[in-house]
């Protein structure tokens, strides 16, 4: 079995660095505190692990398949999208006592993942590169899948508390309004290009 490994680790490794709505949900929530950003990136993770599963045994090829299915994704999926992004542009001016007061951050990190059609693209167009077509493809794809949730849970594990470093500078109330305007903008823009795209 020869995968393409150094191809596909370069190709993860800019997905992985390129902010999506991913990043802006736990980084918003890291700087806020540690435990929330922990459980955005778990419900992150979470939802890449579904979406690694649907890959392996093929679901999600069958929707990205049928175009009106996958156009239902990407349009909840984008509808989502802006609704986190309007309801933290909306408690940006909040103090931080009353943000932690509501919402699963977990619930949000996996369906932030889920409903975002990148993803599940990343998956079926990344890892059929990267397979040996002489050997069997269950294997390497279900490899593949999680190496990249793999390297994806490790990259959360270094961004978490590095942003949280941020959240002495967003402790002041002008700065941290100022940032969570720019995230909640942020998702609502990639809202938009989910359903430009």
């Amino acid at each position: 079995m020869h995968i393409a490994w150094t191809s596909f680790l370069v190709a993860l490794l800019i997905i992985m660095i390129v902010p999506g709505p991913d990043f802006v949900l736990i980084m918003g929530n890291a700087v806020r505190s540690l435990r929330k950003g922990t459980e955005a990136a778990l419900g992150v993770v979470t939802g890449l692990m579904i979406h690694a599963t649907l890959a392996t045994i093929g679901l999600s090829a069958l929707v990205a398949a049928v175009p009106t299915a996958l156009l239902v994704v990407k349009v909840i999926g984008a509808l989502y999208l802006a609704y986190i992004g309007f309801m933290t542009f909306r408690t940006a001016s909040k103090s931080a006592e009353e943000q932690h007061a509501g919402g699963n951050v977990f619930l949000r990190g996996v369906l932030c993942d889920l409903l975002n059609p990148k993803v599940m693209l990343t998956f079926l167009s990344l890892i059929p590169q990267a397979m040996d077509p002489h050997s069997a493809p269950l294997p390497q794809a279900a490899l593949l899948s999680a190496v990249t949730v793999g390297v994806f849970a490790l990259f959360w594990v270094i961004v978490v508390p590095t942003a949280r470093q941020l959240g002495t500078l967003l402790s002041k109330p002008k700065i941290r309004a100022t940032f969570e305007r720019v995230c909640g903008t942020a998702l609502i823009g990639m809202a938009a290009s989910v359903l430009a795209a």
